[in-house]
């Protein structure tokens, strides 16, 4: 694995712009940054590949484990929740994407830093922005990268005729992810609408979900986190009508940080995996705090010897936290990579690399394209 330094290509902005990354810049700074890229081997993006996938099983063993031990206090699921997680889980009801987020040096094994399975973003720019650069940055290599023809190939599967997008519209993040899962959608021939979520309705006669303009929502994909869902207006209604989300309610299980202490605990000193507990005190003040429920990075505390070392601000936590070892992250010219691998319709597509002169990769994170020869 090798960080290059590059000179970013001409009239890079529109360039990125053109395929429908418009918030490339943030504050003035590049959240989207081609002067750099990393390297790696074929055999290296096997290995990310192969730990994303046997992650991705061993989550699959915690989700039972929860369900079978009733674990639903410690992973501050509400108990509204509990019946539609059961039956989600029971049906098997169709999950299209998640993402691993590793720390990795290249060397020692991929370990896994927590699974974004129910909202994650930059997905845009590992699927499209990037395969784009590739193109004409380094078009004689190849690229750790089958997103979109996963994407594709996912909605195909799903079982209905029409799917809509619900996002919030104050954010151009969420919304420009939410449209270009729309557009996979289409590409795999199903009719979609978009909506904002303050835009779902009920029908009281029919007890469905409905659009604006009163239409049925069969499947509705919603960038909108599922401890929040409970909260809304609407959230009276999901009992009984979990299966027209994706992603699927029983996605909540695995989108907490909280697996995180029951993996290890399942899977004690697995490669891929870092010690985590519930309590700081086996880490003997040398932490990584983590609220179990958050998004972003907000609320973490990195504690070394029981001193501050890095933090960040936020609104979560009052769900609890838990306490993960660091990982050893490796530190390329300042700069620290996380590592995320794509799970398309339980099978890693891609990867995604963010890297920060922290730490704690934020939603201000630059993205950093790759190539692999």
């Amino acid at each position: 694995m090798i960080r290059q330094t590059l000179s970013p290509r001409t009239d890079w902005q529109s360039k990125v712009e053109s395929v429908g990354l418009v918030f490339h810049t943030i504050d003035g700074a590049p959240y989207w940054d081609e002067s750099a890229c990393y390297q790696l081997s074929a055999s290296e993006v096997d290995t990310l590949e192969a730990a994303a996938n046997e992650v991705h099983l061993r989550c699959l063993d915690a989700a039972q484990a929860i369900i079978d031990r009733k674990l639903w206090q410690s992973m501050a699921i509400p108990e509204a929740a509990i019946s539609e997680i059961e039956q989600s889980w029971r049906l098997d009801d169709a999950s299209i994407y998640g993402r691993f987020d590793f720390a990795w040096d290249g060397v020692s094994p991929p370990q896994l830093l927590e699974y974004n399975a129910d909202t994650p973003t930059a997905l845009l720019e590992a699927s499209v922005v990037q395969w784009h650069w590739l193109q004409e940055a380094q078009p004689d290599a190849d690229q750790f990268n089958s997103i979109h023809e996963r994407l594709i190939a996912a909605w195909k599967k799903l079982d209905a005729d029409s799917v809509h997008f619900a996002s919030v519209a104050d954010s151009t993040e969420d919304g420009m992810t939410a449209l270009y899962l729309r557009d996979t959608c289409e590409q795999a021939g199903k009719q979609t609408a978009s909506l904002d979520m303050s835009e779902i309705g009920w029908n009281r006669l029919a007890k469905r979900f409905v659009d604006p303009d009163g239409r049925f929502i069969d499947k509705l994909f919603k960038l909108y986190p599922w401890e929040w869902m409970w909260d809304e207006e609407f959230g009276a209604h999901i009992t009984g009508q979990g299966h027209h989300f994706i992603e699927p309610v029983w996605k909540m299980m695995l989108s907490n940080k909280a697996i995180l202490p029951l993996l290890w605990e399942m899977f004690p000193h697995h490669p891929n995996l870092l010690p985590a507990f519930h309590q700081p005190e086996p880490l003997r003040g040398t932490y990584v705090r983590k609220p179990k429920l958050s998004r972003e990075g907000a609320n973490i505390e990195w504690r070394q010897n029981d001193a501050l070392l890095e933090s960040s601000d936020g609104e979560y936590g009052e769900d609890g936290y838990i306490y993960q070892a660091p990982a050893s992250m490796p530190c390329h010219e300042g700069n620290y990579p996380v590592f995320g691998v794509w799970m398309i319709d339980g099978e890693a597509a891609g990867l995604g690399i963010r890297e920060d002169r922290r730490r704690i990769t934020s939603n201000l994170s630059r993205f950093v394209p790759h190539f692999f020869r």
